[in-house]
């Protein structure tokens, strides 16, 4: 690059001394150098979070064992179940093409449930951020629970924070050799029991394990495990904040779901500020009561400092409330410097009025509005589904057969499944056209009701003919309604259809 200085006309600019240009263009040109030297993306800094002890970690390490044991629990729950239908309670079976949730079993057919479920999980989690801002990210997300399990592993092995520090600082020894080594091994155990056990979600649990480590579990188990492995201990062991920072994109929506009236991990700038040291018997008068000691930003998992105000890298863990509450014991204030808090009660205290929680507004109402319609809408849904899925389908070429009596023949492929776990008995018949005759392959069907096997979630079809006086036709075609049910539990199932006497 050319000297800066000599685009400077210093004929220009008569009145300033020549060498003050000098220094401007030598600043500048340090500036462009290192801005070119700077690499595209910043090398990321690694955090060492510091442990904490109070309410609000104690209440992250029970969300964190609860949703654990859930997670490692759930697949060798029984459901009895009818037949031979799988007893896991929660399975996803897909060489049955079946999603069995307790008691519910979802077909191909009901995916729409599936969908409305999804819908309503999002619903909640935008009324829950609108309520308490990154709630889930803090304490709920699979993120969250296993980069704790994780730094938990990691604080018993090498130590806290300081120790962490001058761990990885120091130079290779036989004892940072032996505890990385530990670590890493925990790490990957962890891993590999997520991977494992996620994979019994579509595996019979109990025949699973036993085949997994015998060579004899399917080999779809071990690329799923082996993947899942990997990307567990990839992401909360070595990536942790930068999937919460850079590949969620939760924090970037979240910014929609909240308002000034929102919860959030919050620092009360307007108590805190003005910060400083503080000695032992110093008054307060004329300072806030942040002693900027930056324990906060120590205890945080994202590395950042909450008296920044809100920021994208924040998933609202409350972790920098214990330990900010922790310094002010020490130092004899008040503890909730660091809170959950809304800017609007900020603005509040600024203008002499009270706190006020406002959980009822517009947002929220909507949101709470549109979980209930949604969980009905699923319920009813749940409710009122058929035992059975029934399709009548007419052959279009030809469209109808002109018999040697003057009579017309259209014909039909019938097709039955079975939802329930029992073999089915099914008496079908048509609607809609008086004096036609139904007939199948062997014959004519007596009184026109023909009889129909299905085994337990199995299908049944038939191909049949009805024939009809076209007299008795008004127009070129009748509608049909083909009726179908049940001899074993008396449900019944409908599909309409046409009939053709005239082109």
């Amino acid at each position: 690059m050319a000297d800066m200085a000599t685009l400077i006309d210093k004929k220009s600019a008569p009145s300033q001394p020549v060498e003050a240009f000098d220094g401007i263009a030598r600043a500048n040109v340090d500036a462009v150098n290192a801005a070119k030297s700077r690499e595209l993306y910043e090398k990321r800094q690694q955090i060492y979070p510091k442990t904490v002890k109070g309410t609000w970690r104690t209440i992250k390490w029970v969300s964190m064992i609860v949703f654990l044991a859930i997670y490692y629990a759930v697949p060798f729950l029984r459901w009895d179940r009818p037949g031979a239908a799988p007893d896991q309670m929660v399975l996803v079976d897909f060489p049955g093409l079946r999603v069995y949730l307790g008691p519910v079993d979802l077909w191909p057919q009901d995916f729409y449930i599936v969908s409305g479920i999804l819908i309503l999980s999002a619903v909640a989690l935008f009324l829950a951020s609108a309520l308490f801002g990154r709630v889930w990210c803090g304490f709920a997300c699979p993120q969250t629970v296993w980069t704790d399990l994780y730094i938990a592993v990691e604080t018993a092995i090498e130590g806290d924070r300081n120790q962490r520090i001058r761990l990885d600082r120091a130079p290779m020894s036989f004892e940072k050799a032996w505890k990385k080594g530990l670590k890493h091994a925990i790490w990957l155990v962890i891993a590999l029991a997520t991977g494992g056990w996620f994979v019994a979600y579509f595996h019979d649990a109990p025949t699973l394990f036993k085949g997994f480590f015998t060579g004899q579990a399917p080999l779809s188990a071990y690329g799923f495990a082996g993947l899942l492995t990997f990307t567990t201990y990839a992401l909360a062991g070595t990536m942790r904040e930068q999937v919460c920072t850079y590949m969620c994109p939760w924090p970037r929506i979240q910014g929609a779901m909240l308002d000034n009236e929102s919860l959030s991990v919050t620092y009360l700038y307007d108590r805190g500020d003005p910060r400083g040291p503080h000695k032992k018997n110093e008054t307060w008068d004329g300072r806030g009561d942040c002693i900027d000691c930056k324990q906060c930003v120590a205890a945080c998992p994202a590395g950042i400092d909450i008296r920044d105000g809100l920021q994208i890298e924040c998933i609202n863990c409350a972790l920098c409330i214990d330990a900010c509450d922790e310094i002010m014991d020490k130092v004899g204030r008040p503890r909730g410097l660091i809170a959950y808090d809304s800017e609007k009660n900020m603005e509040r205290r600024a203008a002499g009025q009270k706190n006020q929680w406002n959980f009822i507004r517009g947002r929220t109402v909507f949101y709470a509005g549109l979980l209930v319609a949604i969980s009905a809408v699923l319920l009813g849904s749940l409710l009122l589904r058929t035992t059975m899925t029934v399709n009548v389908i007419r052959d279009r070429a030809p469209l109808f057969v002109q018999l040697s009596d003057g009579k017309v023949r259209n014909a039909y492929t019938i097709k039955v499944v079975n939802k329930t776990e029992l073999d089915q008995t099914y008496s079908a018949q048509f609607e809609g056209l008086n004096g036609a005759m139904l007939s199948n392959l062997d014959g004519p069907v007596p009184n026109g009701v023909l009889t129909l096997k299905a085994p337990a979630g199995g299908t049944s079809s038939a191909r049949v003919f009805l024939v009809a006086d076209p007299a008795r036709v008004t127009g070129n075609s009748v509608d049909l309604t083909l009726v179908v049910e049940s001899q074993v539990d008396g449900k019944s199932a409908r599909s309409r259809s046409m009939f053709f006497a005239r082109n």
